[in-house]
């Protein structure tokens, strides 16, 4: 059996994850992160992405995470998100939207909070079509 590391996807609402695993991946500010079981210690923001987490039977489960906290210790990985979706239950015609929406809203902005506001609903948006593609190309 494969050396594991006990893993909780949680968003503002619930938990959306929790169990063990074998590899996670988590989209980082600088970069993906893979973190694998005796990982060092680290507490880092999120941008919004995919958060893949490997079981022992090399499967993969996919979640969309619209930003966030990843907090490592040696046997304990933690996502704490602003909001997180299975990757399977994303609309990709609703991100699209989102997307057109936060574009409009950056073209028409009436104030520098609204452009920024604009600007991480597009990111997140951009993010989500990102992911659905790449679980798309997977299957």
């Amino acid at each position: 059996m494969a050396m594991t590391i006990h893993v909780d996807i949680v968003s503002a609402e619930k938990e959306i994850w929790s169990g063990p695993a074998t590899m996670v991946f988590a989209p980082g500010e600088m970069g993906e992160l893979g973190i694998a079981p005796r990982h060092t210690a680290l507490l880092t923001h999120l941008k919004p992405g995919e958060v893949r987490v490997r079981d022992d039977h090399d499967h993969e489960e996919s979640y969309f995470i619209s930003g966030g906290v990843l907090e490592i210790q040696p046997h304990v990985v933690t996502v704490l998100a602003d909001t997180a979706i299975r990757a399977d239950d994303l609309d990709e015609a609703s991100a699209i939207q989102a997307k057109e929406r936060a574009e409009a809203a950056m073209a028409n902005h009436q104030s520098e909070m609204e452009f920024a506001r604009a600007k991480a609903e597009l990111a997140a948006a951009a993010a989500m079509i990102e992911s659905i593609k790449k679980v798309k190309a997977r299957r």
